[in-house]
């Protein structure tokens, strides 16, 4: 989207200041621990942009607060599942072979839009070591949440994710919906019936770069909306920006999402997909 049409489709100058006015209508507050998905070109346009909603964002909820957003890297994944765009099957083990090691400096996400990035780049974020599906916090509990992250329990109990659910954090959606939601992906890593796949990434082993094979769960965020069309919680509706928000508390919306799939559970043979 360009910069004029944002322009042209934004009734009302935006700034950081309107956006913490907005975010306290919302009823986020001074030390709430969030983890946002956001799209920012959903927002309208925004003087400062992406920078404006990370200082908002921050601002409102104070360093008492923590600020959590996925920092997931698919690029370092086994091509061989690469759809979207694929690369031909004779470039597959040269990828495995050369894709640079996971740096949670340096490694690009794909997918997570210019607020998770912009965040990424403020000094005191921490970001998790997970090759392919990192996490990244700024606040009180950050380092407690991004210590550790599992390679094959990258969403699960000891992930951050994980601890996560022993605090009572809220799930903040800035004009995107809940198949987005990686939180629930939470509910799926802990099904007693769960199905995986084999996937590799490039990573740092004892200093040096290998390609590491693991079982990932299989995953499938597209049954996320049903879930949540069934859910009995709270969900508050409002708006950022220009962009509808949906805000909920995490852990009665997952421990839902986890009785859900047991009464749920796929019936289908796995595809063998495993980007979240």
């Amino acid at each position: 989207m360009s910069d004029l049409f944002q322009i042209l489709n934004t009734p009302d100058f935006q700034s950081k200041d309107s956006l913490k006015q907005q975010l306290q209508e919302l009823g986020v507050a001074a030390g709430d621990h969030l983890i946002v998905h956001s799209s920012l070109k959903s927002m309208g346009w925004i003087a400062g942009g992406a920078q404006a909603v990370v200082e908002a964002l921050m601002e409102v909820i104070t360093p008492e607060g923590t600020l959590a957003m996925p920092s997931q890297s698919a690029d370092n994944s086994d091509p061989i599942y690469w759809m979207a765009p694929p690369i031909p099957e004779n470039w597959h083990q040269p990828t495995r072979e050369q894709m640079p090691a996971f740096d949670p400096d340096l490694t690009p996400m794909r997918g997570m839009g210019k607020i998770p990035e912009c965040l990424h780049r403020h000094p005191a974020t921490i970001r998790s070591p997970h090759p392919t599906h990192s996490f990244i916090a700024w606040g009180r509990l950050a380092a407690e949440w991004m210590a550790e992250q599992p390679l094959e329990d990258s969403f699960g109990p000891s992930s951050p994710l994980g601890k996560m659910m022993n605090h009572p954090v809220k799930i903040l959606l800035i004009g995107t919906g809940f198949d987005s939601c990686t939180a629930l992906h939470y509910a799926e890593f802990i099904q007693p019936e769960r199905t995986t796949s084999p996937q590799g990434a490039a990573m740092y082993v004892n200093g040096e770069r290998q390609w590491v094979t693991y079982d990932c769960v299989d995953m499938d965020s597209d049954r996320f909306p049903e879930i949540v069309k069934d859910f009995p919680g709270i969900i508050t509706r409002g708006v950022l920006g220009q962009a509808e928000t949906q805000l909920t508390e995490m852990r009665p919306l997952v421990e839902f999402a986890i009785d859900w799939l047991k009464r749920h559970p796929v019936r289908s043979e796995k595809d063998g997909l495993n980007t979240p």
